[in-house]
């Protein structure tokens, strides 16, 4: 991914032409890379780093980065020395694996580090094969952002058909059950997008209530379920006469309307 300079590192007018038009060619070398089958990749601009790809990335430029091994080195590089971000609308998405603690305690150290593994790596060409970034994984919650330098205007309705895709992808459909158990939650709204951290260790991500309130959806979601607020259902197009739900959720002054969707056998949508 080449970046454009900006004028100054915490220059937030330009951050918020970056994070909401960005570049076309960028877009497009992106939509390349995720077809491309590898785990691990660059979690901004999904170049991979292993497999037949990593050959490739290194001969236009990318390889992993050795500050920071979620990253290629060019947008590791870039985020390190253009400190900075923008509110802008964006989506959330935090999927919690559920009963892990229980899950934990029945299998080896090496078999839930293997499942966590398989969902880290599952779940990561989920986002990406819908327009979306890994912020983080934070032990068994995955942290995803939908936000238009990547989504385009359409932000909200990838996050859901990601979170709809990883609910297929985990087994969620199938007759035997899923492999592992998630709880998945969505929010749509201002978010801070940016660089933060000091020195070589440095990470885009995001803050604000829109991530707090998703993490708190993630967090009372029941297996197999997705708890999409109304302004994500609005947004996303979803049906109007879904029957929304009024959430208590835990530091929230005000109860959260959401809709709630379940994922049916039958094949996956197309990313």
């Amino acid at each position: 991914m080449t970046f454009r300079k900006p004028p100054a590192a915490a220059d937030e007018a330009f951050w918020r032409e970056f994070l909401t038009r960005g570049d076309s060619k960028e877009r497009a070398a992106r939509r390349i890379f995720v077809r491309i089958p590898s785990y691990p990749r660059c979690r901004m601009c999904a170049a991979p780093f292993a497999g037949v790809g990593a050959p490739v990335m290194r001969l236009i430029g990318k390889r992993q980065s050795d500050m920071n091994p979620n990253w290629c080195n060019s947008c590791s590089t870039f985020m390190r020395r253009h400190h900075g971000g923008a509110e802008v609308d964006g989506t959330m998405l935090f999927a919690d694996v559920r009963g892990s603690t229980s899950l934990a305690e029945g299998m080896s150290t090496a078999e839930f580090h293997h499942l966590l593994d398989r969902f880290y790596s599952t779940a990561t060409s989920v986002v990406f094969e819908h327009d979306g970034a890994v912020d983080k994984f934070v032990g068994d919650e995955l942290v995803a952002m939908f936000f238009p330098l990547l989504s385009g205007e359409r932000h909200a309705a990838r996050a859901v058909e990601a979170a709809q895709a990883l609910l297929r992808a985990t087994g969620h459909a199938d007759p035997a059950g899923p492999w592992v158990p998630l709880g998945v939650g969505a929010h749509t709204g201002k978010v801070w997008f940016g660089a933060v951290g000091e020195g070589t260790h440095v990470e885009l991500t995001a803050l604000g209530d829109a991530v707090n309130t998703t993490a708190r959806l993630a967090s009372v979601a029941g297996p197999g379920e997705i708890l999409v607020t109304e302004e994500t259902a609005a947004a996303a197009g979803l049906d109007p006469g879904l029957e929304p739900t009024a959430l208590e959720l835990k530091g929230k002054r005000l109860a959260t309307r959401v809709v709630k969707l379940r994922v049916s056998p039958g094949p996956a949508p197309d990313g």
